[in-house]
């Protein structure tokens, strides 16, 4: 499998997109605005990436706003929060095949390039 999960008004996640040559390389794109990650999506990263806070960004405005940042969140919060709130996925969130790629670190990039065909 080749998917990427992304925000189409996000000029990172589009920017990201162009670099990896998303479209030249078959991947599947799902703008979690408009096609909202399903549970069982969400299950199968967590399985990838090893914990569902690994999937949560805290730079969502909401986090703040929600006082999520002066409390303590459980593996069961972070999901629930993911699910109800696509700001919380910490994007773009890349799988293929086997592997889980989260964040737009240039690490994160590179590794995601380098996992793809030249």
């Amino acid at each position: 499998m080749k998917k990427i999960y992304h925000l189409a008004n996000c000029d990172t996640c589009q920017k990201i997109l162009k670099e990896v040559d998303a479209t030249g390389n078959n991947i599947q794109l799902q703008d979690i605005k408009s096609q909202p990650i399903t549970a069982a999506q969400l299950d199968e990263m967590k399985m990838l990436a090893g914990s569902y806070e690994a999937l949560f960004s805290r730079r969502a405005l909401k986090f703040r706003s929600m006082g999520l940042h002066e409390k303590t969140l459980t593996e069961i919060d972070y999901r629930q929060l993911i699910l109800q709130e696509y700001t919380f996925l910490k994007r773009p969130v890349a799988i293929i095949g086997r592997k889980i790629f989260i964040g737009n670190s240039r690490a994160t990039v590179a590794d995601l390039k380098a996992s793809l065909p030249v």
